[in-house]
């Protein structure tokens, strides 16, 4: 499981602190961006099969989110062999990666957390018609059970603790 922040560029190009929404009484209010990059993160696992998200928050500069990457989830399904070189489907998003061998590196979408990040912002830009995205994002390995439940009370949290940002505007 990862633990990922992305960011908004604030101040550049007249993006504002609250691209996404505001926080009133310690909830998120998303506004029509925060809308799209909702719709758009609850569609990460239709475009990359082998994830499940967990919790996650849209603020209003940032999203905060955890992605868990799965074997088992739209995992490689052997479906025939070539010699001895086995060749599996299911790969890639939407399923729509030719058929390939199996020991070769992949081909069509990767099963990266940088990808899945890459394709939700995309998905976001499309939408919006321009990127107010910062140039990377923040990522984290949950690698225990403790950390798990430390990061999505940070995650619930965040609205409530918003007015300690520094891109906070009463």
């Amino acid at each position: 499981m990862y633990f990922v922040t992305i960011c908004a560029r604030v101040g550049a190009y007249h993006i504002r602190p609250d691209i996404f929404g505001k926080t009133e009484n310690g909830a998120m209010i998303l506004n029509e961006y925060g809308q799209i990059a909702m719709q758009c993160w609850l569609k990460i696992p239709q475009h990359f099969l082998h994830t499940i998200l967990h919790e996650y928050v849209i603020m209003p500069n940032h999203i905060h989110g955890i992605i868990e990457i799965s074997q088992n989830v739209g995992a490689k399904n052997i479906v025939g062999n070539v010699g001895t070189k086995n060749i599996v489907d299911n790969v890639g998003a939407k399923n729509f990666s030719p058929l390939r061998i199996a020991d070769n590196n992949p081909r069509g979408t990767s099963r990266t957390v940088g990808s899945i990040v890459r394709g939700f912002k995309i998905g976001v830009t499309k939408q919006i018609g321009y990127s107010v995205w910062q140039r990377n994002y923040h990522e984290h390995i949950i690698r225990n059970e403790k950390s798990y439940q430390y990061i999505v009370n940070y995650i619930i949290n965040n609205p409530v603790n918003w007015d300690k940002d520094e891109f906070y505007t009463a």
